[in-house]
């Protein structure tokens, strides 16, 4: 029998038609091939622009913008809402973030009465309550869902303020202006949580003083439990509740001695800070864009080029240099299916969220609504 719990994760994911490969439209974007890109538009407190290019043969990275009402209802604070989210093992938890996360900062915000870091804690903690409650409900016809997880980074602007949090890898960095000289200054606003950074191995050997192996140097990568690079996530049932790390999950995702406390968690790491006039520009974006650009790099590029398609720019970018690196050109990278595309690059998300500081300081707002989310997956422009 097919529950609703198995039809909620197990829709078709994104894959780029037929049709698609020689350019097609929507209401939110077009597809280019593998790419996918909403050039510009506008939000609560200015404009943006989206892309996304596929490289696994299911496109695991999902992504979204939402400005409008932050809460449940029209009348309460106004604002824009960025989630990037970098699926692993799959695509179905990155999904089920993209369908709940959103939901639940909107609960949590009318129930609060207002924008919070504790609003968008609870949401968080919630949204992976949700998916491990969906394991289990699935746990006996679908185990693999139990090995299925998602870094999540999360941008709000509301009422003046800017909140980023971060569960895992993906990154978001700040276009700054310097009115010293001039210049926009690369800064990093949100805290990555891979065990490839010295401060997470300590953070985890901390939390787990009794766990001589709770990271461990596997082909000279750093892994946690010597299995999966990031320390958090929502999903990866299998590394936090016991009942999940046994068959029929495969045996390459077990781990050995048994554990009481969680080994990972879905905890975010929560910055807030007042949004000023020279905030320019904040680029959301998966690990894929970073492992080729960095991050004064990728500001550079927003900064000396047209808002217009920036994002598809900067994944561009990102993908002429994983070509240079394998002594490839781009048109010839672009000649790689979904699949084998994932040996020269990962599934890249990027969001440029442009910021207008009158408008950010506002808690109102009579413009249009805007729901969208990225890669054509179905969603659409909700104007009011």
């Amino acid at each position: 029998m097919v529950t609703a719990g198995f039809m909620r994760i197990v829709s078709p994911c994104w894959k780029p038609s037929s049709e698609a490969e020689n350019s097609t439209k929507d209401s939110n974007g077009r597809f280019d091939g593998l790419l996918w890109h909403k050039d510009f538009g506008s939000h609560v407190n200015g404009e943006f622009s989206m892309a996304v290019v596929q490289a696994n043969s299911l496109l695991e990275d999902h992504s979204q913008l939402e400005s409008g009402p932050m809460g449940s209802l029209d009348n309460g604070p106004h604002g824009t809402f960025v989630g990037v989210y970098d699926g692993h093992g799959g695509p179905e938890t990155a999904r089920f973030v993209c369908n709940n996360l959103f939901k639940n900062i909107k609960t949590f915000t009318s129930q609060n009465q207002g924008m919070s870091a504790d609003v968008i804690m609870k949401a968080f903690l919630a949204t992976e309550e949700e998916f491990l409650s969906l394991v289990k409900e699935l746990w006996q016809e679908k185990p693999q869902i139990a090995s299925v997880g998602s870094c999540c980074l999360v941008g709000v602007i509301c009422s003046g303020y800017l909140y980023i949090a971060n569960a895992g890898d993906s990154r978001v960095v700040l276009g700054k202006l310097d009115n010293l000289d001039k210049t926009v200054k690369a800064i990093q606003l949100s805290s990555e949580h891979n065990a490839s950074y010295e401060s997470v191995r300590e953070e985890l050997q901390l939390r787990h003083p009794h766990d001589p192996q709770i990271v461990v140097l596997k082909h000279k990568v750093w892994r946690v439990k010597g299995i999966i690079q990031v320390s958090r996530s929502i999903g990866d049932a299998y590394l936090k509740k016991t009942e999940f790390n046994k068959a029929p999950l495969l045996a390459k995702f077990r781990v050995r001695e048994p554990f009481e406390k969680p080994i990972m968690t879905a905890e975010p790491s929560i910055l807030v800070q007042k949004v000023v006039p020279e905030d320019q520009f904040l680029i959301f974006a998966s690990d894929g864009l970073w492992e080729h650009l960095s991050n004064q790099e990728a500001v550079d590029i927003v900064n000396t080029s047209s808002r217009h398609g920036i994002a598809k720019k900067l994944v561009k970018a990102a993908l002429c240099e994983a070509a240079k690196k394998r002594e490839m050109r781009y048109s010839d990278l672009k000649k790689i299916d979904r699949g084998v595309r994932r040996h020269f690059h990962d599934d890249i998300t990027v969001v440029v969220l442009f910021l207008d500081t009158h408008l950010a300081s506002r808690n109102t707002y009579r413009g249009p609504f805007i729901s969208i989310k990225g890669a054509g997956y179905s969603s659409s422009g909700i104007e009011h």
